[in-house]
């Protein structure tokens, strides 16, 4: 499994900056590691061409090519950017053992990583709320 983990993230604010900077659902999604309900993010039905970033940070992390429809209710992808753009950990909570998704350059939370994805694409599913993105067309 890759695993990036600095000891500190180059775009790391404090939780008052945090708290400044983001609305407080997408603070709580992105910095107490909430969910959004399914089917209701606002990028889960998106079908334009460009990437996707941090929300809190901009970083790069998913490419609308590499997005599909896996029915779950949030954006699901094959694979990031690159493997770098992004943190997996082992997420116990809520009695589950999932891979948490992070984003590598300010720790957000982005959602989890399953091994239900297309088995012609590698077999992984990057299930990731709405939220925690940011979408920029046309790239």
């Amino acid at each position: 499994m890759e695993h990036h983990k600095p000891n500190t993230y180059p775009n790391q604010l404090s939780e008052s900056e945090w708290r400044e900077k983001l609305d407080p659902d997408t603070y709580h999604v992105l910095r107490e590691k909430g969910t959004e309900r399914p089917y209701t993010g606002v990028y889960y039905l998106n079908k334009e061409t460009g990437i996707y970033q941090c929300a809190g940070c901009g970083n790069e992390i998913f490419h609308s090519e590499n997005k599909y429809d896996s029915g779950c209710g949030w954006p699901s992808f094959t694979k990031a950017v690159s493997p770098k753009a992004i943190e997996v950990k082992m997420d116990y909570s809520h009695g589950m053992v999932r891979e948490e998704i992070l984003c590598a350059s300010c720790g957000g939370h982005l959602g989890h990583r399953f091994p239900d994805g297309p088995k012609d694409l590698g077999g992984i599913r990057y299930c990731i709320n709405s939220i925690s993105m940011k979408f920029k067309s046309g790239e």
